[in-house]
């Protein structure tokens, strides 16, 4: 009996736990535990900047606010122009990180553009550097992140 009532607390704690385990995750990677609807946008291409940070906009009155949704943009390519310390869109970024938005600029692109140009360019305070901006996308979708190319 002794093993039957153990095996029962385990099997019970195990199937209760591991579905919170994995929402967990999620809830602490982006720090909304009331968002049901996780997005990455990504932004590879110059000319789409300011679509992006409409998509961005947009979403976040859609579901209501933002703590009903989880965004990240992340830039690598061209696209890291848009994190450029005092860039035209900096306002528009600000706004959005009050709103939780994540912004994340490729290192990869930033260590080519230094190879290329002799010099590093200077990023804005709210770009959170990532070693590969495509890996980071990619970690993201495999976390449960729907993938957006606006």
């Amino acid at each position: 009996m002794d093993f039957r009532f153990k095996l029962t607390v385990f099997l019970t704690a195990f199937f209760t736990l591991v579905p919170l385990s994995q929402s967990w995750s999620q809830a602490g990677a982006d720090e909304k535990p009331f968002a049901d609807v996780h997005v990455v946008l990504q932004l590879s291409d110059q000319e789409r900047e300011s679509s992006v940070l409409d998509v961005a906009n947009n979403l976040i009155k859609h579901y209501g606010g933002p703590d009903l949704i989880d965004i990240e943009i992340v830039t690598f390519g061209a696209g890291v122009r848009l994190l450029y310390a005092d860039g035209k869109y900096d306002a528009r970024i600000a706004s959005l990180v009050d709103n939780g938005v994540r912004f994340y600029i490729c290192e990869n692109t930033l260590d080519s553009i230094e190879r290329t140009t002799g010099k590093r360019p200077k990023v804005s305070p709210y770009a959170i550097p990532v070693p590969a901006g495509v890996a980071k996308i990619i970690d993201s979708v495999a976390e449960g992140y729907t993938l957006v190319k606006p």
